[in-house]
């Protein structure tokens, strides 16, 4: 059954498709399931954070050193296909680089669902991942616009009235939030202070991070058992973007950090089909209507 489904992920930069949810896809993989990344941006604007990689031959051409790296990365998690929207890194508000017409921020936003809602419509997705609507924790404009337009891809991809240039209408079946998650992130701080090891969170909770993460109620919890290596190794294919030295990424011992990190959580925004929370399953009520997930349907807000 599992080789009809498929997942798809949005996410805005390279290295974020390793920081979030990789040991999901993994295991999906691991079960048949197709999977597809689509990266919005380049992450030209990344800062080079491993001392190692700044050098001038890698600044000179960190848009491409950083695509080698998402298909490294792409390679250790077990995506089938790695999309490229085509926009550029857009920096931070207020920088040059936000200001730049090339920026997915600064993207006409027709525009930018239409290319995924061809992706969307070719690679033809049971199962979409975005990002969340609350994004105080980390309010990057890329971050926010690969929300917005997954939001809008996943409801237009079915209407064979949108972006009728974009292929056969094929209308997904859920779409889920996913990203950092509070229990977790206190759970590492925790484990740390256990050890008697020096928190890399410490000052972030004292600064009130957590309060601005998200506070969404988790729908759904997908058990990593096999697969809690996968983010760290698919960070470490991010060379110029993660220090192997990190406190934040490999501060705990391997063993400590797989018996911590069990398990990445979700929040189901929008459903086709019916399902009974909480789940466990990003296909659950999905895998009986395998190889159905072109039928048309009003998707039904949660």
């Amino acid at each position: 059954m599992a080789t009809s489904l498929c997942l798809l992920t949005v996410h805005a930069h390279p290295d974020d498709e390793a920081s979030k949810g990789a040991g999901t896809v993994a295991r999906y993989r691991a079960e048949g399931v197709r999977t597809v990344l689509v990266t919005c941006t380049g992450g030209e604007e990344g800062d080079i954070l491993n001392p190692s990689m700044d050098t001038p031959e890698v600044r000179a051409d960190l848009a491409g050193v950083r695509r080698r790296e998402l298909g490294r990365a792409a390679e250790v998690i077990g995506y089938d296909v790695v999309e490229l929207l085509g926009y550029r890194d857009s920096g931070m508000p207020d920088s040059p680089a936000n200001a730049d017409p090339r920026s997915f921020a600064r993207a006409p936003i027709d525009e930018a669902v239409g290319r995924l809602v061809a992706i969307v419509r070719r690679e033809r997705p049971d199962v979409v991942v975005a990002y969340g609507d609350d994004q105080r924790g980390y309010p990057h404009p890329d971050h926010l616009r690969a929300h917005e337009i997954a939001v809008a891809a996943f409801d237009a991809a079915g209407s064979p009235d949108r972006f009728p240039d974009a292929g056969p209408p094929h209308q997904p079946l859920k779409l889920y939030y996913g990203g950092f998650n509070r229990e977790h992130v206190i759970a590492r701080h925790e484990k740390f202070v256990e050890l008697g090891l020096e928190s890399p969170y410490t000052q972030r909770i004292a600064d009130g991070w957590l309060d601005r993460m998200p506070a969404a109620e988790t729908t759904t919890v997908v058990d990593l058992a096999g697969f809690e290596h996968v983010r760290q190794a698919a960070l470490l294919a991010h060379a110029t973007q993660v220090d192997p030295g990190s406190p934040f990424w490999f501060g705990l011992p391997d063993e400590v950090e797989r018996s911590v990190y069990t398990a990445d959580h979700y929040v189901l925004a929008r459903s086709v089909v019916d399902t009974e929370l909480p789940e466990r399953d990003l296909f659950a009520g999905v895998r009986d209507r395998a190889g159905s997930s072109s039928e048309a349907g009003a998707s039904r807000a949660r």
